[in-house]
């Protein structure tokens, strides 16, 4: 996987002002929603609101939702554009809809719960322009605001020479957050959403199974502005589907995706993405067949081991408990 970090550098008026000079569509926003009217305008008006003006905000209304078109319809911008489905489509074919009705060379997805710092366009935008990749796929870091208090995630960005898979997946330390590439930091050229779109069968881990699957086409790189350009809402009174607790079904995409990701990585999504769901409904019968499932088709690791136990043995309030007092040091 190619990989880079960039600082960015502080945004100028001279920047800003050569961007817009034509007065051309340079980043499409892209934001899928249905049945939060309020949620969705408030993250919306982040995107409108950012210092990169030259921008059109898409918002997909996921299926009739004539109450969420009442709402948007006094936001009074001509940049914003509602396209409501006639029937739902689900979050990837939301997306890829945008896509196709986008203007922009580049586009930037928003999920309708989370918020944008306002720079977020303009330094993800300088860091994309002087890529040398073809097709740079350009992340951040985010402010994960959750119950317990506001975080900086991932704590670590990529190294050089790491798989995206174990990136993603394979821890190398006991609390999760370690790594990770939200939705709502992607930016990506268009062009390469139109060649490699969005695979629409999934409800869930749709992105991360795009990310692995872009990851390995030449002339991609993953790119990273290392500091928090975007707010994660992910508190669990919030319904999304991340917060959807279907064990089977993730064990059911890890194994579709078997061919995208390491060995370690495989054995890694089972430690800590699969077995927290599964042992926090209680479904003890499932103990040694996702032990075995990451024995025989991953590379289980001594981290990987303790971690398993550790998600069966200790509730899931206990180990937010710890894992809080040890992650003040990244608290905003």
């Amino acid at each position: 996987m190619n990989i880079k970090y960039f600082q960015a550098e502080k945004p100028t008026t001279k920047k800003l002002a050569m961007v817009n000079e034509n007065n051309q569509t340079i980043v499409s926003v892209v934001i899928p929603t249905r049945n939060r009217p309020q949620i969705v305008a408030r993250g919306i008006i982040t995107a409108l609101t950012q210092t990169l003006q030259s921008i059109e905000v898409i918002v997909i209304i996921d299926g009739p939702d004539q109450e969420t078109v009442n709402v948007l319809s006094q936001i009074a911008d001509s940049r914003l554009r509602v396209i409501e489905l006639p029937k739902n489509v689900g979050p990837s074919g939301a997306r890829n809809t945008g896509v196709r009705e986008a203007k922009g060379t580049w586009i930037a997805f928003l999920d309708d719960d989370d918020e944008w710092l306002p720079q977020k366009l303009e330094c993800q935008l300088e860091v994309a322009n002087n890529s040398h990749y073809d097709f740079p796929v350009v992340a951040s870091r985010f402010i994960s605001q959750t119950q317990k208090g506001e975080f900086i995630c991932p704590r670590r960005l990529p190294n050089l020479s790491e798989h995206l898979s174990e990136y993603l997946f394979a821890r190398n330390s006991f609390f999760k957050g370690e790594g990770c590439i939200q939705t709502s930091t992607i930016f990506v050229k268009k062009e390469l959403m139109q060649k490699m779109p969005l695979e629409e069968k999934f409800y869930r881990h749709e992105d991360w199974e795009w990310l692995l699957r872009v990851s390995a086409i030449e002339g991609v790189g993953v790119e990273f502005v290392p500091e928090p350009m975007a707010i994660w809402h992910s508190e669990m009174a919030i319904k999304r589907l991340s917060n959807i607790n279907d064990w089977q079904y993730s064990l059911d995409w890890i194994r579709s995706t078997r061919n995208l990701v390491t060995p370690k990585a495989y054995s890694g999504f089972i430690t800590t993405i699969i077995t927290p769901s599964a042992s926090l409904v209680g479904d003890w019968k499932a103990f040694f067949p996702l032990l075995w499932e990451a024995i025989r088709w991953g590379k289980l690791r001594p981290i990987d081991i303790f971690l398993y136990l550790t998600m069966w043995l200790f509730p899931q309030q206990f180990r937010q408990q710890i894992r809080s007092i040890f992650a003040k040091k990244f608290k905003t």
